[in-house]
């Protein structure tokens, strides 16, 4: 009979240096000891502190007038489904809204050129209003996060699927985004129960 090879065993551990190497430092020669909680210790525990305006999970900043901040992709998903703007905004939440743009949004627009000018255009309407941007940097995203963290009564209007995950760890905002033709509203919280 033949001699069957010996194949080569994969994903073998590699071999651990042993302390007493001349190739290790004096401060990794010694092992690290972990140390044991003291269970007289008191412990602390640190809560993020969340906005006043909220009221469990209910904003209380919310209401008619409702205002939405608008990112670039809501305004270009709004085109391709031809919905307009200010009344698919009204027919979804059923009151008036203020819609917004931030400088950093429209300076978006107009960097991509050509291709989204009728966007620019639908944005450069009357309606809706622009806000200052007093940040720096021109990343539309970053803005609208740090603009929602620090004012709660927004909506965030957007389909974008990084932002959007961004968005759901600020508790109290809801997003607004394009759906089989018309606008739909995420995590919009009923009245409180009292």
């Amino acid at each position: 009979m033949p001699k069957s090879k010996k194949t080569r065993k994969f994903a073998v551990m590699k071999r651990m240096i042993n302390l007493n190497d001349p190739r290790l430092k004096e401060e990794d020669r010694k092992t690290k000891k972990v140390k044991k909680p003291d269970p007289h210790e008191q412990k602390v525990n640190e809560a993020p502190q969340y906005s006043s305006a909220l009221f469990f999970e209910y904003n209380t900043q919310l209401g008619p007038p409702y205002r939405i901040l608008i990112d670039t992709n809501f305004v270009n998903f709004a085109i391709k489904n031809k919905v307009d703007i200010v009344s698919g905004m009204m027919d979804c939440l059923y009151a008036k809204c203020i819609p917004y743009v931030t400088e950093c949004v429209q300076g978006e627009l107009e960097r991509m050129g050509e291709k989204y000018r009728l966007a620019l255009k639908v944005i450069k309407d009357s309606r809706i209003e622009t806000l200052p941007c007093l940040h720096k940097g021109i990343y539309a995203d970053d803005c609208l996060v740090q603009r929602v963290t620090q004012h709660k009564c927004y909506i965030v209007a957007t389909c974008d699927r990084d932002l959007k995950r961004r968005i759901r760890k600020i508790p109290g905002v809801p997003i607004m985004c394009v759906s089989q033709h018309k606008f739909v509203i995420e995590r919009m919280p009923d009245a409180p129960q009292m």
